[in-house]
């Protein structure tokens, strides 16, 4: 038996796309990038949708976009993947860490207007395994504090809040097309934003600067000091292919959770995360609560069951207890408490029915042995 954690979903036509892409010859960023921005683009709804190299560069240029940098405060959670909270040093701001609520494992919003100061200038809320976030507590403390909101949406292609899709409700929103994604270049990400100058400017920077310019002697100006952050043809050709089967793919998820809400109901010892109730999850994970978590992922692991942690709890790890760019802003035992109980049991397009209930009565007896002993 072997049940991986996630499969990407690689049919022939997206071979038959790389493969095209390859007999091109073109193969940095160029047509099939810019047809997979549009696609996305069309189905969030969003006004400007730029590729970039991951979901941590598009985190970035998003900071710089709004010139965030030394001196300035972001606010950001403590249960999340370090990349979260990584770039606001990387641009000489302070990553200001704040806990979580445990039933939701979301950003707590009492928590960010707690840590809010003079020199807070903006928020990376994560809607965290495609969980969605609450804006209208979000947009009430933008507002109230004249504060930017960017939204870490790595896991959320496809989530909805009050029928709208992720992508639309924050200042700029990224998003992840890391193969744990249902939509996946192997390495990538998405920016969507309704500024047409902070996309003009992020756009510009991740092509080393460039603008075009008809008066230049070769139509183009190095107008700022950029980098190379542009996603090539054929990676965008991999999420294409997916991209154009997105709400089969969305729907299969769906109904996978829903299989494992209906079995998990009963089962001893597992408690599920809350969901807002205006929101559409798009479990990019499908993560449960348990009691002595690691001891049961080790066993299940063994049984051929590829499970997994939520994500990491930040205030733990050597990077961010004591660099000069970070400050804890309280406790953080929600964080802690989600960390330790938290696991993300297999979900993928193909999973079947059979393979489900076999997860399920598994874990049902790995936590009964283990908690009877």
């Amino acid at each position: 038996m072997n049940i991986p954690l996630i499969k990407p979903y690689i049919d022939q036509g997206i071979k038959d796309k790389v493969l095209e892409v390859l007999e091109s010859g073109y193969l940095t960023e160029g047509p099939v990038t810019r047809e997979f921005e549009q696609r996305l683009q069309n189905y969030l709804g969003c006004r400007h949708t730029l590729a970039v190299t991951s979901a941590t560069t598009g985190l970035e240029v998003a900071l710089r976009a709004l010139t965030i940098g030394p001196g300035d405060e972001v606010i950001v959670p403590d249960y999340t993947y370090p990349a979260t909270a990584s770039v606001v040093p990387i641009v000489g701001a302070t990553a200001v860490i704040v806990d979580v609520n445990r039933d939701s494992m979301l950003i707590d919003y009492d928590a960010i207007e707690a840590a809010i100061t003079e020199k807070t200038k903006a928020i990376i809320p994560v809607s965290l395994f495609g969980s969605p976030l609450d804006y209208e507590r979000l947009n009430k403390i933008k507002n109230q504090y004249g504060l930017y909101i960017i939204e870490d949406a790595a896991c959320s292609i496809g989530a909805e809040y009050n029928d709208e899709k992720i992508g639309n409700q924050a200042d700029i929103t990224v998003f992840s097309l890391h193969p744990r994604k249902f939509i996946t270049t192997g390495e990538g990400g998405i920016i969507t934003t309704a500024n047409p100058d902070w996309a003009n400017w992020m756009n510009s920077y991740k092509h080393f600067g460039m603008a075009m310019d008809k008066t230049a002697r070769e139509g183009v100006q190095f107008t700022i000091i950029g980098t190379n952050y542009k996603l090539s043809n054929i990676q965008a050709a991999v999420g294409l292919g997916q991209v154009k089967h997105i709400d089969k793919l969305l729907a299969n998820r769906i109904e996978l959770a829903g299989n494992y809400l209906r079995l998990l109901a009963n089962i001893r010892g597992v408690t599920l995360p809350r969901v807002i109730n205006n929101g559409r999850h798009s479990y990019q994970s499908f993560c449960v609560f348990i009691d002595n978590r690691d001891s049961i992922m080790t066993e299940m692991r063994g049984k051929g069951i590829e499970v997994q942690i939520g994500t990491y709890a930040l205030h733990t790890h050597k990077a961010f207890k004591h660099h000069p760019l970070v400050r804890m802003a309280g406790a953080m035992s929600n964080s802690k408490w989600c960390f330790d109980h938290a696991l993300a049991l297999p979900l993928y397009y193909g999973l079947t029915m059979d393979q489900q209930k076999l997860i399920v009565n598994e874990l049902s007896s790995v936590y009964a042995r283990i908690n009877n002993n």
